[in-house]
């Protein structure tokens, strides 16, 4: 299959899926010092940004090592999904989930798209921006800021607390737990056939702790594998703008 930079997905009908491809030049990373994100986010109320991408398409190498510069970031929570939908396509990815290409299906409802595609990167819930290039991306963080408002979300060992505060629309509460390791994984088939990818911050469990309505409520949160980090997202719906983060 010809190498693509975008690779967009549309699920036509149950079981079908087209692909569209452009291939523009993909430009090396630079790791410039961080820059602070506009709008109040700090390591205790990070931006949130969300990788879609799989081992099976040769577009998502360059985006990797974009989340991998931001993943340092302290004012930043990266989080790396791993989706099912290039699976068929000669290599199956080791991290990819259903429920990761489902809460990016999520994403492209609420935001009036028909597709999905990688790499994508989601920006606190509110923009979808390609992921390959990093000034782009910081860019789309500065200018999607969460500000200073949403609900103060707190943590005492499996209580976790989500404080009242005004809202328009329910929220879903999400425990989100990820792997904070560099794992070079060695692809053996598919676009990357031969490649070995470094992956960080690989999202290993995503579970729905309950709604929120902008009044206080509290919930007890499942246990995670050993080694991983976690952190709660507050978002309305189940694909629209994130409203609060934290990590565990």
């Amino acid at each position: 299959m010809t190498k693509s930079l975008f690779a967009v997905v549309a699920l036509a009908t149950a079981g079908a899926i087209g692909l569209n491809f452009a291939a523009p030049s993909v430009a090396p990373v630079a790791n410039a010092a961080p820059q602070p994100v506009a709008g109040g986010a700090d390591a205790a109320h990070p931006a949130v940004i969300e990788l879609y991408q799989s081992q099976g398409c040769s577009s998502c190498p360059p985006a990797l090592a974009v989340l991998d510069a931001l993943a340092d970031r302290p004012d930043v929570l990266a989080l790396n999904f791993a989706v099912t939908y290039w699976d068929q396509l000669g290599w199956k990815d080791i991290y990819a989930q259903p429920d990761f290409t489902a809460r990016q299906w999520e994403y492209s409802r609420a935001q009036g798209r028909g597709n999905v595609q990688t790499p994508q990167l989601i920006v606190n819930g509110r923009a979808a921006v390609l992921g390959s290039y990093k000034a782009e991306v910081e860019k789309a963080i500065a200018a999607n800021s969460r500000g200073s408002g949403g609900p103060v979300v707190t943590v005492d060992g499996a209580k976790v607390s989500v404080a009242s505060a005004a809202t328009g629309k329910p929220a879903t509460v999400w425990l989100v737990a990820y792997d904070p390791r560099s794992v070079s994984v060695p692809i053996r088939a598919g676009e990357n056939g031969g490649r070995t990818l470094p992956h960080r911050n690989i999202v290993r469990q995503l579970v729905a702790l309950g709604p929120w309505s902008g009044k206080a409520v509290s919930y007890t949160a499942p246990e995670s594998p050993a080694g991983l980090k976690r952190a709660v997202l507050v978002q309305v719906g189940k694909g629209g703008p994130i409203v609060a983060a934290t990590r565990l």
